[in-house]
């Protein structure tokens, strides 16, 4: 089922769509712009319960912004009818397809009245000066008075958020770590699947082949790195813990996530790293060389 609940902005295609358009509205892009890029009559779909998540989610957001029309109002009325996602989630339960079954009813009501307050693009704030740069070592000393390693692999910024992305190194030392030391370890990693031939993975994620050719044989998946997370306000309270230890370019293709999780505090990622060993087994996480994943 290509979503995950019965409400409208749930699961990846509804968030893609409705955060996708709101996205190019905050960026100022033109109603135009918008139209041709998320069109209410879908080019492609997969199924009518694919299309109904579609444009639902798509209808909301034209609402929001001012787009909606009486064609647009009825062309998604038609597909309502259709109870495609009701008969899937009925199939599940009951419960569950009564639960969608009154969502759409509530949407339509909603959208088929003009919107008194159409929603004005935001503004977000951007962070300008960055804690730690991309790319750059870090080492930071536990309770136990051990020493241990990440990499700031990305910051992103979205919709107000500032993230740091923390790659784990493996690094585990009573001495503090320097670039040569941290250049012989390994970094966390993970096996993403691909459902297009080699060819297409190859173009999706340029480099990969340094990772193929690591495993041997011939396979076919995306790379992902082990991620933690942390926000740049909850960085600042515990940002002074870490060394700059030195830079690491990694194979720009490959920066991508294939584990996520997030750090509030500084107790999180040291609980983390005290038995790294035991998180790689518990998640089955593997070790690749950072020299492998480097820009030569």
């Amino acid at each position: 089922m290509a979503t995950d609940g019965t409400k409208i902005i749930d699961g990846d295609r509804a968030n893609d769509t409705y955060w996708g358009i709101m996205d190019l509205y905050d960026s100022e892009a033109s109603l135009e712009m918008i139209i041709e890029e998320y069109p209410l009559k879908p080019i492609e779909y997969i199924d009518d319960f694919d299309l109904e998540v579609y444009v639902t989610s798509c209808g909301l957001a034209y609402w929001e912004i001012g787009l909606m029309t009486p064609d647009r109002f009825d062309y998604i009325n038609e597909v309502i009818a259709k109870n495609a996602c009701v008969d899937e989630w009925r199939k599940l339960s009951e419960k569950e397809g009564a639960s969608r079954s009154r969502v759409p009813k509530s949407l339509v009501r909603k959208i088929g009245k003009k919107n008194p307050k159409v929603r004005t693009p935001k503004k977000y704030r951007k962070v300008l000066n960055f804690f730690f740069d991309e790319n750059e070592v870090l080492g930071f000393k536990l309770k136990d008075g051990s020493y241990r390693a990440a990499i700031c692999m990305k910051t992103q910024q979205y919709r107000g958020n500032c993230n740091y992305w923390f790659v784990p190194i493996t690094f585990q030392n009573s001495n503090k770590p320097h670039l040569e030391s941290i250049l012989r370890e390994n970094v966390l990693g993970s096996r993403i699947g691909s459902g297009f031939n080699r060819e297409e993975t190859r173009k999706m994620q340029p480099g990969i082949e340094v990772v193929w050719n690591y495993i041997g044989g011939n396979p076919n998946f995306m790379f992902g790195f082990v991620v933690d997370a942390v926000e740049h306000k909850d960085l600042l309270k515990f940002k002074h813990r870490f060394e700059r230890i030195g830079h690491i370019n990694f194979i720009e293709g490959l920066k991508r996530p294939g584990s996520f999780g997030y750090a509030l505090n500084f107790e999180r990622l040291e609980n983390r790293y005290q038995d790294l060993d035991n998180e790689i087994r518990i998640f089955k996480y593997e070790k690749y060389p950072i020299s492998l994943l480097t820009r030569k």
